[in-house]
């Protein structure tokens, strides 16, 4: 059976290769990460190493293994009904109760528990009353509102799934939206689904209903967030712009991250927190007359005066007098700018180099929002107290955010992404080496890795839109953050399997990293230079190429075939001399 298995694996291995005409590197990515994982799967096998073959099928389950000690204490955890075992101590179970038609009847005619009744006898049932939940710290939750507890648990990590849905979609559909359509436009229309969804979200009558509403309303943040992002990048240049992607953009979100904690220990009721959180909105409405739109995308769609317009506009605010053609140049280069071929999303996949970039950069935000949601879901672990907790893990990313801006103006963004990718990759494998009894390091390495996690999040927003043309800026970036959202979903999911295995999750999240880091080798380098205006000038930019093999534009593909014989054209003798039949075979 395991050797009919190899056999797949040996008959996809040839189709494996032939990937390397997309990407040059992917087979031995794709190679690589298998064999991360399957050394991952291989700590769960049985070990044989002095012990005698099995001669029957029942000697088998005797040999110790991790999985059949996960199983057996799944198993006994199950078979606890009114009483469970936590942290030693017996407690009264969460989920059950003994029949109270039963208790009740016992109690009425003197019975004493655990003296005259066996309570294992007992025939119990579920919390068919409901729950009673502490309010040491919360007045109200969603979990306490919908009963999301025991049977209707799976509701918990699936409603944070349901917002990052709506992230991925947002992300997917925003792009090309605001390619075609404006980033301002975009950008307000978004925010204003995000405001008025979080308001509604207060008044759901159902977890149903919550779950709807709340896919909608990351559907309208995540869309304001790019659309917001671009716009900025756009309309700034130099070292302004630098600072507004890295410092401006993340840096407020890390002051609102912090902020959130501070308004949820005064209001403890999540409707109330909803609709303080859902207000802010309705400030952005002014700045409809304050915000421009891109000049830039209004060069790609031909709009001239428009854009000279905007451009005049900002130099009179900051005293400087400009030319009196803006942009003399403009239909000289009107080919160039404002190509005859429509860009779309399929551009993103449709000549190797632009494809590689796209896959390379889709890998690398995948990993990274796994880890940053991964690891912000993961907060309870680090205090006792929840608002403390959700506070530092916030202070982490004001650091994270303050060195991205230095990364952004001093440093090469391939150099810095493959930095941040292997340190964050180190720090969470380093976490099971950890002893219990040095918990706040095993924190602190945990803390360092969402620090430098956090810090590739805001470099690759800078990095993946300094790579692409200005009709397409938009919608590779939402592409890319539509692949990251597919992470961010996962999230809730991949802390369930600490479960199984404490350190499973930092495992995987760090087999993320260091596989992303090799990968971003391969990435075109941005550091320096202008923002490309056309998928020509994009495709001009080099890439790290291996140091064994030579390539140019104009060299032909070269395929090795060492195990077929040497030969070259049969040419026919007659009416030709030997010198003419020499020489007729080219030379290559």
């Amino acid at each position: 059976m395991c050797t009919t298995v190899s056999r797949v694996g040996s008959s996809l291995a040839p189709f494996v290769i032939k990937l390397n005409t997309y990407i040059l590197y992917l087979p031995y990515i794709i190679l690589s990460t298998l064999a991360v994982v399957a050394a991952i799967a291989a700590y769960f096998l049985p070990e044989t190493f002095g012990k005698p073959l099995p001669e029957t099928m029942t000697q088998m389950p005797k040999r110790e293994s991790t999985v059949g000690y996960l199983i057996t204490f799944h198993i006994s955890q199950f078979l606890l009904f009114y009483y469970t075992v936590v942290n030693g101590k017996r407690e009264q179970s969460r989920c059950s109760r003994y029949r109270l038609d039963v208790v009740r009847n016992l109690s009425s005619q003197g019975f004493i528990p655990g003296r005259d009744v066996n309570l294992t006898d007992l025939e119990q049932e579920g919390c068919v009353d409901g729950w009673s939940y502490s309010k040491d710290i919360y007045q109200s939750t969603l979990v306490s509102e919908f009963d999301l507890v025991c049977s209707d648990q799976w509701k918990q990590p699936f409603t944070s799934t349901a917002c990052f849905l709506g992230f991925l979609v947002g992300s997917f559909i925003s792009g090309q939206l605001s390619d075609r359509f404006g980033r301002k436009p975009v950008f307000f229309t978004t925010m204003a689904v995000q405001t008025i969804f979080s308001f509604c979200q207060a008044f759901s009558p159902s977890w149903t209903v919550f779950t709807i509403l709340i896919f909608f309303n990351g559907l309208g943040q995540i869309s304001n967030y790019v659309s917001g992002f671009v716009l900025g990048t756009e309309i700034l240049t130099g070292d302004v712009r630098v600072i507004f992607s890295s410092m401006g953009v993340c840096l407020g979100f890390a002051i609102g991250y912090m902020i959130l904690p501070l308004i949820a220990f005064f209001l403890r009721d999540w409707k109330s927190l909803l609709l303080a959180i859902s207000l802010p909105g309705v400030l952005y409405i002014p700045l409809w007359w304050v915000i421009p739109e891109s000049p830039r995308w209004l060069l790609s769609q031909g709009r001239v005066e428009e854009a000279e317009a905007i451009v005049r506009k900002a130099a009179k605010t900051n005293r400087v007098e400009a030319p009196t053609v803006i942009f003399k140049d403009y239909s000289a280069h009107d080919d160039d700018m404002h190509p005859q071929e429509h860009l779309n999303i399929i551009s993103l996949v449709k000549t190797q180099s632009v494809r590689s970039t796209t896959v390379i950069l889709c890998l690398v935000w995948f990993s990274l929002s796994i880890g940053y949601y991964g690891l912000s879901l993961n907060t309870s672990q680090l205090h006792a107290n929840p608002y403390i907790s959700c506070f530092f893990s916030a202070a982490v990313e004001v650091p994270a955010y303050i060195s991205s801006w230095l990364a952004l103006k001093y440093f090469p963004r391939r150099f810095s992404v493959i930095f941040i990718l292997l340190l964050g990759g180190v720090s969470l494998y380093l976490i099971q080496l950890v002893p219990e009894t040095l918990s706040e390091l095993a924190v602190t390495l945990e803390m360092l890795g969402k620090l430098v996690i956090t810090n590739g999040t805001s470099l690759m927003y800078a990095y993946t839109a300094e790579l692409y043309p200005t009709e397409l800026r938009n919608t590779a970036e939402g592409v890319c953050i539509t692949v990251s959202r597919i992470g961010s979903c996962l999230a809730p999911f991949l802390l369930q399997l600490r479960e199984s295995f404490q350190y499973l999750p930092y495992i995987i999240l760090g087999t993320l990293a260091v596989v992303s880091a090799f990968a971003a080798l391969f990435l075109p380098e941005s550091f320096g230079k202008p923002l490309p205006q056309t998928m020509q000038q994009m495709q001009k930019r080099e890439s790290m190429r291996c140091p064994c093999i030579t390539r140019n534009e104009h060299s032909k593909p070269v395929v090795h075939l060492e195990n077929i014989p040497r030969h070259h054209c049969l040419i026919p003798e007659e009416n030709l001399t030997q010198d003419w039949c020499d020489a007729i075979i080219p030379i290559e």
